[in-house]
């Protein structure tokens, strides 16, 4: 019995220790495990003035990094940078000088070449979502509601010039604009390859006149939307193509800052409705370093993870971004057919 004792003894000790060897193995391997990236660099296209999305965004680097540590990555430092258009932020993803990017699913498409998507934003959806522009024209708030949505449209939005006037009078009549309503006025384009504010009413004009926004005799290159809206309270332009919830985004500004007497509501009318358009993107350089196929996962896991927190929803919210799903190349199949049209436009 004394020997028996004795021997249990000894298998236990020899049992802790193999225990402890476990255990010191398993954290080596946990730290082996976790790897570490010196920098990642973000790309934001300027939908909104440039100083305002790097004060709302900067609360992003650290949220960003805890949630990929969670995935097991060790990011450093998160860069962050707005670029002065959508095509520099295009440029710098192709470049591999970003490594992600938040872009319209135009400028994924123009660049795809060396840009992958990997997630699609939703957005609450709007309790207006009619094809005919005379709906929209109650005069009152376009609401958002507690549905989700992956899609939105672009307005064409006419102004309180007597030419946005004119041609608002005439939609809400029930009257079809002509090419020469249409050719007559101002128009307010965003970048090339901005989906509400250039390739979606290129689509448009495309499928209802024959035409696309190279043929408008009248337009000028707003670099925001934000200084497209003031263009438009102040008569400068006639029509500002927008995405459909951006007049509720500049609502408080159309009278404070834009010094307009009436709300945006009551001054302004939808002349134009696009098809549904995929939201914005969140899209890796294919040519950066840092992206494999395990980052490219952890990435995407902390970007959606991140939405759901209420730290992160203050921060996506520049963009009117709620959450974000995974995203298919074809979903912007839309976009694909938009510049094709374009680009035999210019031929």
């Amino acid at each position: 019995m004394k020997q028996t004792a004795k021997q249990i003894v000894r298998l236990s000790m020899v049992f802790a220790v193999a225990l402890i060897a476990f255990a010191t193995l398993s954290v080596q391997s946990a730290s082996a495990a976790t790897k570490t990236i010196k920098e990642l660099k973000i790309y934001f296209v300027p939908s909104k003035q440039p100083d305002q999305i790097v004060t709302a965004t900067k609360p992003l680097k650290g949220l960003l990094k805890a949630q990929l540590k969670k995935q097991g990555y060790n990011v450093k430092n998160v860069d962050i940078k707005v670029g002065t258009s959508y095509e520099a932020a295009g440029e710098a993803l192709t470049s591999g000088t970003a490594d992600v990017g938040f872009i319209p699913g135009g400028t994924y498409v123009m660049y795809e070449d060396g840009v992958q998507v990997l997630l699609t934003a939703t957005r609450a959806g709007l309790n207006k979502d009619f094809t005919s522009a005379a709906k929209w024209n109650d005069g009152k708030a376009t609401e958002p509601t507690k549905k989700q949505a992956a899609t939105y449209r672009s307005l064409f939005i006419a102004g309180p010039s007597a030419k946005g006037q004119e041609l608002a009078k005439k939609i809400n009549a029930g009257k079809k604009l002509t090419w020469k309503d249409l050719n007559s006025a101002k128009w307010g384009l965003s970048s090339t390859t901005s989906s509400a504010g250039y390739i979606y009413p290129s689509l448009w004009l495309n499928k209802n006149y024959k035409k696309t926004v190279t043929d408008l005799s009248n337009t000028v290159q707003v670099d925001s939307y934000g200084s497209g809206m003031a263009r438009l309270a102040s008569g400068q332009i006639d029509i500002l193509p927008v995405y459909a919830d951006a007049r509720r985004d500049f609502a408080d500004a159309w009278t404070k800052d834009y010094k307009q007497s009436k709300s945006i509501w009551a001054e302004t009318n939808v002349i134009g409705v696009s098809q549904p358009i995929y939201n914005d993107t969140i899209s890796v350089s294919k040519k950066s370093k840092i992206m494999t196929k395990n980052f490219k996962s952890a990435l995407s896991k902390s970007f959606i993870k991140l939405a759901k927190t209420k730290e992160g929803k203050k921060v996506i919210a520049i963009y009117s971004h709620e959450g974000y799903v995974k995203a298919k190349s074809s979903n912007y199949d839309g976009e694909r057919a938009a510049q094709k049209v374009l680009k035999e436009s210019t031929k």
